[in-house]
């Protein structure tokens, strides 16, 4: 079927031409005949880099140009909202019935606002999480959303992100019935029970464009399912490293699994001395230029160094303890073609596309806190195996377990290669994760009784898959907790959440969560410090996991806790009562320590080494405190602690950062953080007035402060410079590109 004959806008036609389509692929043909134009409901499940993106945009744009819709794409992460948000600004040339340009937004933050703005977008990407927080605003422009579309739908499986999506789509099912609902997965075995409950048709195809082989290697053997075999070769004694050099002699690029973070470097580092060799000057000198981006993105450390130093060898790691910032610059690297392999956690399989020749899953077990090492689940496998082939580029793609026996090899055939991915099975009916929902529906009006609440909860996956009453005991107990500490009322039959409740909703935070911070804050310390607050958002569940301290830290924290014991808000535990418990507190303390070191400008390379806390871990800590502290500035508001108002607004502000309270007045700048501040404050500028007399001049003498950041200054602060000044500068900032990248 060709484009140019789907009922859809010429100038929509025109724009995905751009990208040399021209014809659809089998999965999209059916996805059309199935009624994804006509408004029907559909699940579709079909390999990565079938095509299921371009019936979402098709879908999206036929609601907006031809019906004034609006269209809501739901994601589990941000990365992949990003990655949606740049595929579908290509449409915003195109013009709806009215006249006006398509519009296409993104929003993924702040999860205390109705972000008003976005009624007058026509495309919203978006994460679940921060759906779930615009319906707890009551967003009035949900009202106005025609088509729903639900990335990754498998996430339903996940007991962390999936009961937040199936919340929403119920949410959305009942706020917007006439709504069309679009749901996609490269790996659902139950796609037509999922179908079933949106109330939608479902495809299931195993189509892709470049056919996907799997299979096992045993030594330098690797034998697929489709009866074929290869011989690798190599030198290294070792099936990862013969595999990487076999793939990278062939121009081909290979993604390596590894069990955890540690193994993930270590076989980066191994890969490089390989891959090394295999690499031509033209690809150095384009690696040199990757490497220098990595060096100029964000605070350097010793995991920053030695990311850069393995890139210059066209190799990579990739895991959630690098910064957003470093995981960009190698996912573009590798998507570029410029880096050869990258060695990461399985965290990838369900993030960002990156496709490969080659997929190396190098063990299939992997940790599991209670269980030890534990194999992974077939999902696992075909989600990690799905990112093999590259379109445009391989005529295949392979994917390979490593096996040591050949006992070991006929297991992970039958296991994993020739095994179907286990059914998706919902998570919602967890305490931990339903509490936070329970309340929502009652603050958000969704739930007006306490049967009104059985109701809608009836009306969730879980229930349609284990029974409408199975979910009413869970409901009633958090129902009852929620009523004990003052987050809902009952008058007469009617049910209604406190300015409590309601608040804490609002704030997207666990109600447990809520109840510490309430209670931290009458109980107080007996010296309220800094100290005092981290560590009372550490003892919050939202704060997880958490640091548990290894054993050479043990003696160090027990020593911490005994200095500190006058600050905290919540009584210590004994040691020697409950092992588990102390344990844990602990673990909070550690947070909270880290926590302390950040805000007294502890370098990030410095606490990476102490606490064994690498870079992504603490950009997700300082996030996670940053957003309680907020809480705990509104719940003071709330509850009349006038007192701590501008304590807990200063600390929220200084996790933010990463400073001392004296440099507070110039992070504020943009352009400036901890880095750059306290160059500034160590040079005499300690105040905005100080910087509005400054000299261009004075500023540019500044460690890390060049012409350009100098400029920006200027014009936040104001301040008259003279015009020789001003022409100085002109033509230094002309000059001065290579310029550090600002903090």
């Amino acid at each position: 079927m060709r484009l140019g004959n789907l009922p859809v806008p010429k100038e929509a036609v025109e724009v995905i031409e751009e990208q040399d389509i021209s014809e659809l692929y089998p999965p999209q043909e059916e996805a059309i005949k199935a009624g994804a134009l006509d408004g029907k409901n559909l699940v579709l499940a079909s390999p990565t880099a079938s095509g299921k993106t371009l019936i979402a945009e098709l879908c999206a744009i036929k609601h907006v140009t031809e019906q004034d819709g609006k269209v809501i794409y739901l994601t589990p992460l941000r990365a992949l909202a990003s990655e949606k948000y740049r595929e579908f600004k290509k449409y915003s040339r195109l013009r709806k019935r009215s006249g006006t340009r398509v519009r296409v937004a993104i929003s993924t933050g702040d999860y205390d606002s109705s972000d008003p703005w976005l009624e007058a977008a026509d495309i919203i990407i978006t994460t679940n999480e921060k759906t779930d927080s615009l319906l707890r605003h009551k967003a009035r422009w949900m009202g106005d959303v025609t088509l729903v579309i639900a990335d990754e739908v498998h996430v339903l499986n996940d007991v962390d992100r999936g009961p937040t999506l199936e919340v929403i789509l119920t949410r959305l099912l009942e706020f917007n019935p006439k709504a069309q609902i679009l749901a996609l997965s490269a790996t659902v075995r139950n796609a037509e029970e999922i179908a079933e409950w949106l109330k939608a048709g479902s495809i299931t195809t195993e189509w892709r464009p470049i056919k996907l082989v799997e299979g096992v290697c045993l030594h330098n053997t690797a034998e697929f399912n489709d009866g074929s075999s290869i011989k690798i070769g190599g030198d290294y004694g070792d099936s990862v490293l013969n595999l990487v050099a076999y793939t990278v002699k062939q121009n081909g690029q290979a993604l390596v699994f590894a069990e955890t973070r540690k193994k993930a470097v270590s076989y980066a580092k191994k890969i490089a001395n390989a891959v090394k060799k295999l690499l031509s000057r033209p690809e150095k000198r384009s690696l040199k230029t990757v490497s220098d981006r990595i060096l100029a993105a964000g605070e350097r450390t010793r995991v920053s160094d030695l990311l850069a130093k393995l890139v210059q060898l066209g190799v990579a790691f990739h895991h959630a303890g690098l910064s957003a910032s470093h995981r960009k610059v190698v996912e573009d690297a590798f998507r570029a073609g410029k880096i050869k392999v990258t060695a990461a956690t399985p965290t990838l399989a369900y993030g960002v596309n990156l496709p490969a020749r080659m997929v190396i899953i190098s063990s299939y077990k992997r940790y599991v806190p209670g269980y030890g090492r534990y194999p992974i689940s077939v999902l696992d496998f075909k989600q990690m195996s799905g990112r093999a082939g590259r379109p445009r580029y391989d005529n295949v793609g392979e994917a390979l377990l490593i096996a040591s026996t050949s006992d070991e090899q006929d297991y992970l055939m039958e296991s994993y290669v020739f095994s179907k991915p286990e059914k998706l099975w919902s998570k919602l009916a967890v305490e931990r994760v339903l509490r936070s929902h329970v309340l929502a529906s009652i603050a958000s009006g969704f739930a007006h009784s306490e049967q009104g609440l059985y109701d809608f909860f009836e009306k969730t996956f879980y229930a349609y898959q284990y029974g409408s009453k199975n979910i009413r005991p869970i409901v009633a107990k958090i129902l009852e907790f929620l009523y004990k500490e003052g987050m809902v009322n009952l008058d007469g039959k009617r049910l209604f959440a406190t300015d409590f409740g309601r608040r804490i909703s609002e704030l997207y935070i666990d109600p447990l969560s809520g109840v510490i911070i309430r209670d931290g804050l009458y109980n107080r310390a007996d010296s309220l410090t800094d100290l005092s607050f981290l560590h009372m958002v550490c003892h919050t569940p939202d704060v997880a996991p958490k640091y548990y301290p290894r054993r050479r830290e043990m003696d160090g924290l027990n020593v911490f806790v005994g200095a500190h014991r006058g600050e905290f808000m919540f009584e210590v535990p004994e040691e020697w009562t409950d092992s588990v418990v102390y344990e844990e507190f602990l673990g909070e303390v550690k947070c909270a320590f880290v926590l302390e070191s950040w805000i007294n400008e502890v370098s990030e390379d410095n606490i990476i080494e102490r606490f064994s806390v690498q870079s992504g871990d603490l950009f997700r800590l300082t996030e996670t405190v940053k957003w309680l502290l907020y809480a705990s500035h509104e719940l003071c508001r709330l509850f009349g602690h006038k007192d701590l108002l501008a304590k807990t607004s200063a600390l929220e502000r200084r996790v933010k950062s990463g400073i001392k309270a004296e440099l507070l007045p110039l992070v504020g700048l943009r352009g400036i953080g901890r880095v750059r501040g306290r160059a500034l404050f160590n040079a005499g500028f300690r105040t905005i007035k100080s910087l509005k007399h400054a000299s261009i001049g004075q500023l540019t003498d500044i460690p890390m402060i060049g012409p350009q950041v100098a400029k920006k200054i200027k014009e936040q602060v104001g301040g008259l410079v003279r015009s020789d000044e001003w022409e100085r500068l002109r033509r230094e900032v002309g000059e001065g590109q290579k310029q550090i990248s600002e903090y």
